[in-house]
């Protein structure tokens, strides 16, 4: 996700799919037992460029959180590789059709799996569900994301096995909200924290307990995450004893070490760069997918130069986009036009902003950034110098940092980079939840659910959500809000339209490209199996050489 997945996820209705490539192999060297050499059964060594912000979802905004959550976390549900629900601490999924969801949307009934235990032996139940909400809900909490969350105005607990969940209206995105990325959360051990004022500072931040297939022995903070096997997962012990979670900054070492085969998995970090010398490794298989995850620019319309939208406009128009997607991202991205998966029922049509320099020269004339001294614009003798930031994690954001600087100059814009390590720039205190940035360069994933209203809604400006545009705009607030309270999709289709043209039409973020990504991993890896959604770990207990 790229860097951060702040949708919350929902109901995995879908029309149409990317359909995984099948798997390549390329040219492998086997040993005796007709294993790799380099290939250790009892011990996989996974490496992404990412380190987790924090390892309790309530307060973790990075990708490396999300996967580390699916080794860890047994949620309420999963997503398959395709984004459909997997049942994981409850029995069934709820729909209108089998009495699940009741017909006003207004009653959710999760009957979850009985006999489930924490790593240290405790049970798993509906009452550590009931108290993560509550946990959410706590005002001395510095929740992430509420979304959701706050519609729920009672989950009652018939028995330690069933979770009646109560909402204060129908919201057609709820069933994400027990999943995991976005405002997704896992249940949290309400035997360890309930006592607690407060969970921002609690020990489990770092040290969690481990309910999923793998328990956390380790965290050697800037280099590897070490997991064992859990004995007490529900689906039982998983065949692989420990995972080695590398953490490597720099991409074109990562890459090296696949060369070497010092890694079997590459967490999604191949570049563009890199796609191909694909074909010199020896020993590993790959698969190429259009996944959820999509570049844009993001504006702070708080900050003064930002706030007119023509400014936004201007910026919009004075880089040529179609050529840095061909250049720097060597043209193996889809061109995107929302933040709405193209391959979802809900994706608007939407025309991607022309690249005019002549336009966005007049644009900034009429917002008065008159030309001035070394060719940048000025007004009232302040020149239009901003900041944009994004992570030396994604080598290709800083190549095109380097591209928009010398185009929006020719335009009279002095653009300054100011990056930062991933884990600092989406921490909570950070600078895009803080507000302390001008323009941001980043990665964000979606869940299957087209639902956004935590990143446009003005109800869910920081420090009540993840809208970092800043942007408060009555009807988008008001569409995205209807949008996730009825379970029509016609409905939907056409309030997502409404909202995405306004979005268009306001600026507040440029949408780049949707990504084409590619896994690699050890050939010996069995059951492995590359997602369109969030993470691949997904699946982990399945994994064996």
């Amino acid at each position: 996700m790229g860097e951060r997945g702040r949708r919350v996820a929902a109901a995995g209705m879908l029309s149409a799919l990317i359909a995984l490539a099948g798997c390549t192999r390329v040219a492998t060297t086997s040993a005796a037992g007709g294993l790799h050499p380099w290939t250790q059964p009892g011990n996989l060594r996974l490496a992404s460029t990412e380190e987790p912000d924090s390892l309790n979802k309530l307060f973790a905004n990075s990708d490396a959180s999300d996967q580390v959550a699916n080794l860890i976390s047994a949620p309420v549900f999963r997503y398959d590789d395709a984004g459909n629900y997997v049942p994981e601490m409850a029995l069934t999924v709820p729909t209108l059709q089998n009495g699940g969801i009741s017909r006003d949307g207004k009653t959710i009934v999760l009957h979850l799996r009985h006999g489930m235990q924490w790593q240290d032996g405790a049970p798993l139940d509906a009452r550590d569900l009931r108290f993560t909400w509550q946990a959410v809900m706590n005002p001395r909490n510095n929740t992430r994301l509420r979304s959701g969350w706050d519609d729920i105005t009672a989950i009652d607990l018939p028995n330690d096995d069933t979770a009646v969940v109560r909402l204060r209206e129908p919201y057609a995105a709820i069933l994400g909200i027990f999943a995991l990325g976005g405002a997704g959360y896992p249940p949290l051990p309400a035997h360890l924290l309930a006592n607690l004022p407060d969970l921002n500072h609690a020990p489990f931040n770092a040290q969690p307990l481990s309910s999923g297939p793998y328990v956390l022995t380790r965290w050697n903070h800037g280099a590897a995450l070490e997991f064992d096997a859990n004995p007490r997962y529900w689906r039982g012990k998983p065949a692989i004893a420990h995972i080695t979670y590398r953490i490597i900054p720099n991409a074109d070492t990562l890459f090296n070490a696949l060369i070497t085969h010092e890694v079997d998995i590459d967490v999604d970090s191949i570049t563009e760069t890199q796609i191909a010398r694909l074909g010199t490794l020896t020993g590993y298989a790959t698969q190429k997918r259009l996944v959820a995850n999509y570049r844009h620019i993001t504006f702070n319309t708080a900050k003064p130069a930002l706030s007119d939208g023509r400014v936004r406009l201007a910026i919009a128009e004075a880089v040529d986009w179609e050529r840095l997607n061909a250049t720097v991202f060597h043209g193996y991205n889809e061109r995107a036009m929302s933040d709405i998966m193209p391959t979802s029922w809900a994706a608007p049509h939407i025309a991607a902003y022309p690249y005019d320099l002549a336009g966005a020269k007049r644009l900034l004339d009429a917002a008065g950034w008159i030309p001035g001294a070394g060719g940048i614009r000025r007004r009232n003798g302040i020149p239009l110098a901003i900041d944009i930031s994004t992570t030396p994690s994604k080598p290709a954001n800083v190549q095109a940092e380097v591209v928009m600087q010398q185009e929006l100059r020719a335009a009279g814009i002095d653009l300054r980079v100011r990056n930062y390590p991933t884990s600092l720039l989406f921490a909570q205190d950070g600078p895009l939840y803080s507000g302390h940035f001008d323009l941001s360069l980043t990665i964000d994933t979606n869940a299957p659910d087209p639902d956004n209203e935590g990143e446009w809604s003005g109800a869910f400006i920081p420090p009540h959500g993840a809208n970092t545009t800043f942007l408060n705009d009555p009807i988008i607030t008001a569409t995205s809000h209807a949008a996730a309270r009825t379970f029509d999709q016609a409905a939907r289709k056409a309030l997502y339209a409404r909202e995405e043209a306004r979005i268009h039409a306001l600026v507040p973020a440029v949408f780049l490209y949707w990504q084409i990504a590619y896994a690699a991993y050890n050939s010996d890896l069995k059951h492995y199996r590359a997602a369109q959604y969030l993470s691949s770990n997904w699946n982990a207990w399945e994994w064996s050489f």
